[in-house]
């Protein structure tokens, strides 16, 4: 009998090619989502889709007692840098309560396996060229602070009642499922390719936050992955920990491309001159953030399918390119 998993925040970016992910690999379904920041489209046929929120407290128990899922992957998280920085109570909130909230049920209701969606903010500007799992962690905007806390949470419910986890620390997700049918969809926008592309679609001007960097062209550089990438990372992830003991990862693809960088290649992708202007530097950016994932591809043999830049940026625009501008 196939398993159960609860995907919570599975109509967002991120969460929702996991739970198509899932899908095709024959797991039963349940995506919790309170549609703030997620689509109901972008969860797909053959998921099952519970409206509500982890701030909830009585939302969460029930819909742990009633869906019994086996394990739960959680990506409800509030995840715009900029935005932590000026409202960190509401990351706080939102992040942190909510998965502590989670963590109450799943103790109560007896599941005993979480894969969490956790991020490259929690080493801040790093001491060291790739990222280590061991690196020193120093988050530099509140959204990293949360995330950070929720993973030290995690080794305590560990300890305490044997919840066994796995914090995925991923490094810049993008592009879209190979179908075509979902991709990046945020509102407002903050992510460099979508932005990019949708600049080329549209003849319009792309934004570049920061000339200034301590970096070979002046613009920050990060370490990209494929969003479909990053989805079987967590089934492996689920899989192993079946067995195994908690464990944390860093889900990067061990290069880092500057902005103008993926400029560049988004012109060669889209076949257009791409106009951009460069403006200030976003509160909370480090310089450079390039991980590696060694420990992963080692421990549970994750082996992304999509790790050509070019390969990333093409599915985006097929994704981008079907939809209404």
């Amino acid at each position: 009998m196939s398993e159960t998993i609860l995907v919570c925040g599975g109509a967002g970016y991120i969460g929702s090619h996991t739970a198509a992910a899932l899908l095709e690999r024959g797991y039963n379904v349940v995506v919790a989502d309170n549609l703030t920041t997620g689509h109901r489209e972008a969860v797909l046929d053959g998921a099952k889709l519970i409206v509500g929120d982890l701030r909830d407290p009585d939302f969460v128990q029930a819909a742990l007692l009633k869906e019994k899922p086996d394990a739960v992957v959680d990506f409800a998280a509030y995840s715009l840098v900029g935005e932590s920085m000026s409202n960190p109570l509401d990351y706080y909130e939102n992040n942190f309560a909510g998965a502590l909230n989670l963590l109450k049920a799943m103790k109560n209701a007896g599941i005993g396996r979480i894969v969490f969606s956790s991020t490259a903010s929690v080493y801040g500007v790093p001491e060291e060229l790739p990222i280590l799992e061991s690196s020193k962690t120093d988050p530099i905007n509140p959204y990293g602070e949360t995330k950070l806390a929720v993973e030290k949470m995690l080794k305590w419910a560990d300890a305490a009642y044997g919840i066994k986890y796995t914090a995925l620390r991923y490094f810049n997700a993008a592009g879209a499922h190979i179908s075509g049918k979902i991709g990046e969809d945020h509102n407002p926008e903050t992510h460099l390719i979508p932005n990019i592309i949708q600049a080329a679609l549209k003849d319009e001007e792309a934004a570049i936050f920061g000339g200034d960097y301590s970096t070979e062209d002046g613009t920050c550089v990060r370490d990209y992955v494929h969003v479909s990438d990053l989805a079987d990372a967590h089934i492996l992830a689920l899989n192993a920990l079946k067995k195994g003991a908690s464990a944390t990862y860093n889900l990067s693809s061990s290069h880092g491309f500057s902005n103008l960088e993926i400029l560049k290649t988004a012109e060669k992708v889209t076949g257009k001159k791409i106009k951009y202007k460069i403006g200030p530097r976003r509160q909370g950016d480090p310089d450079v953030l390039v991980a590696s994932s060694d420990k992963i591809s080692t421990e549970l043999h994750w082996r992304p399918q999509y790790a050509q830049l070019e390969k990333i940026i093409e599915t985006a625009f097929v994704w981008h390119s079907s939809r209404p501008r």
